[in-house]
């Protein structure tokens, strides 16, 4: 009876199991395309699980933070003269390729990336090869920038020329395995991928299935491109003249419901620390969610620095707009603080819609963090966030405060999920995180759907104009929402920077973090109006272009 009983148990589980993959939706290239655009979707924990894991050529010298000499080495990258930064070399056919990617299991490449080989000079000989399941044909080769920049067979935007980067988000699913190679020593590279559980249903993409998928491919890059305005069942607004050390509040509406898009304009922004010193507030069900200075959360950072984003966008007029989708199930309140010294016009306007809360439904988290002085040696973690509890990481934005002419930007992300012992993501450079390279020889800003360096336009305290500077001294602003490579975590996620300049110097760190969690989730990071007000000041002379 005890036999039979147990063995009933184990039915249970297993049918329960079968049950629930069978519910899940098949993984394909055209489910991944449409979970792109898919706002409500990040705004729920995935259904089909995955992790996000990164093939990178990260210093292989790095093993442990304990060993402070080989965690902050900055080979990252493929040379003669180098450690090897790949899995190993193949021989095929007679001729050799260098493994970049091996992965066994069921997945989907979300986000390549890889910088030109010198900083003016927009190609190389080198040929990438992709291969599904293990076949000997590659699903794709070509040339490996011109394959993933968009002047290739991946349209723009989901692959482009970034800033003297090739990089992609078209999304490769596979069913059984991954492998990627170069028929000769690559330099730097970053592949993202998803791994899901072994039961995933995934259809592997071939090139009869990626033709096929061409229109709609096309299509969600036009929606990238034209994000539309969310329709509202019901609007709450307020427009104030906000004093110093005054607060402003609007309640939304009771019962379960979605902010589907949210806008601050600044009616007077010649001072660009405003959008430091002026800080968002967001309770949902009580619980404060969202404490970040509106230039930090929507992207901008010090002063208004215009782009278009899929999820943000800082338009010329003054006016910050968010679709991030943020539900609640009773009420909510949006506030504005103003802690600096003078006094501001604002208009304020969220969008509502309907939300059908489920047990994976979770709450929009938006956190800051700042730091002046912050010295470049010795060499150091800078954590942007810490995670305990359940949710999905989807993005940041990054302000430096450079007060040297040479590069800041060495520093590695390292990011571990669920309490692992290794990062799940080893970057190769900070600009590499955010999508463009060479960041030391630029003058050149950017922007796309998922990530940007706005041009900023600081406040030289000096002459009292406003100048277009430099992207590499004085104020600098990269931000990055993520796409298909949100990261999910189920107990805990954390983020580290590295602080890595060529100068011994001491720099301004500020940083917005984006999140959704349960109710239950907690952060490291609290509100701290001192450091708001601690705005890192510009150096004497800023370099111009």
């Amino acid at each position: 009876m005890k036999f039979k009983s147990s063995f009933l148990c184990v039915l249970v589980i297993v049918f329960t199991t079968f049950t629930s993959a069978q519910n899940e939706k098949k993984v394909s290239v055209e489910s991944l395309l449409k979970d792109m655009v898919d706002r409500d979707a990040i705004a729920r924990f995935p259904k089909t699980n995955f992790r996000l894991k990164q093939e990178s050529s990260y210093n292989r010298a790095s093993k442990t933070p304990e060993d402070t000499e080989g965690w902050f080495v900055n080979h990252d990258y493929n040379s003669k003269e180098t450690d090897q930064n790949f899995i190993r070399i193949e021989e095929i056919n007679g001729k050799k390729e260098w493994v970049l990617m091996d992965h066994v299991g069921p997945g989907a490449i979300v986000r390549t990336w890889m910088p030109f080989l010198k900083p003016d000079k927009p190609d190389t000989d080198i040929e990438i090869k992709i291969y599904l399941d293990g076949n000997n044909e590659p699903v794709f080769e070509g040339n490996m920038l011109g394959l993933l920049d968009g002047t290739s067979e991946i349209p723009y935007p989901l692959a482009h020329q970034s800033l003297r980067s090739a990089v992609s988000f078209f999304p490769i699913p596979y069913a059984k395995s991954c492998k990627i190679t170069t028929n000769a020593m690559p330099f730097f590279y970053q592949f993202t991928y998803r791994v899901y559980d072994d039961y995933t249903h995934v259809k592997t993409l071939t090139k009869a299935g990626f033709n096929k998928a061409m229109p709609l491919t096309k299509a969600i890059g036009e929606l990238l491109l034209n994000p539309k305005n969310a329709k509202p069942d019901n609007t709450v607004s307020f427009s104030t003249r906000l004093g110093s050390k005054k607060e402003k509040s609007v309640e939304l509406p009771n019962g379960t419901a979605a902010i589907r898009e949210l806008s601050i304009k600044l009616n007077n922004y010649a001072n660009p620390e405003v959008t430091r010193t002026v800080v968002l507030k967001i309770e949902f069900d009580g619980e404060e969610t969202v404490w970040c200075p509106i230039g930090d959360f929507f992207g901008s950072g010090i002063g208004l620095n215009p782009f278009q984003g899929w999820y943000r966008t800082v338009g010329e007029d003054g006016t910050m707009t968010s679709r991030w989708v943020m539900p609640y199930q009773k009420s909510g309140k949006i506030s504005l603080v103003n802690l600096g010294e003078e006094p501001i016009k604002v208009d304020v306007e969220a969008s509502l819609g309907a939300w059908q809360w489920d047990e994976n439904s979770m709450y929009f988290n938006a956190a800051w963090r700042g730091k002046y002085p912050v010295p470049t040696r010795p060499y150091s973690d800078w954590n942007y966030v810490t995670l305990k509890g359940r949710g999905v990481y989807v993005g940041d934005a990054l302000t430096v405060m450079n007060p040297v002419a040479k590069w800041w930007g060495e520093g590695d992300e390292k990011i571990w999920v669920d309490d692992e012992d290794f990062p799940s993501i080893f970057g190769t450079g900070t600009e590499d995180y955010y999508a463009y390279s060479w960041g030391g020889r630029s003058t050149d800003f950017y922007e796309h759907p998922f990530h940007a360096q706005p041009k900023c336009y600081v406040y030289n305290k000096l002459n009292r104009k406003k100048t277009k500077e430099k992207n590499t001294s004085g104020y600098s602003t990269e931000t990055r929402s993520r796409a298909l490579d949100v990261m999910p975590f189920s107990s805990s996620l954390q983020l580290d920077m590295e602080i890595w300049s060529w100068t011994d110097c001491e720099m301004g760190y500020g940083v917005g973090m984006y999140w959704y969690g349960d109710r239950e989730t907690t952060s490291n990071r609290k509100p701290n109006k001192n450091e708001v007000l601690n705005v890192p000041p510009l150096p004497k002379e800023v370099p111009r272009k």
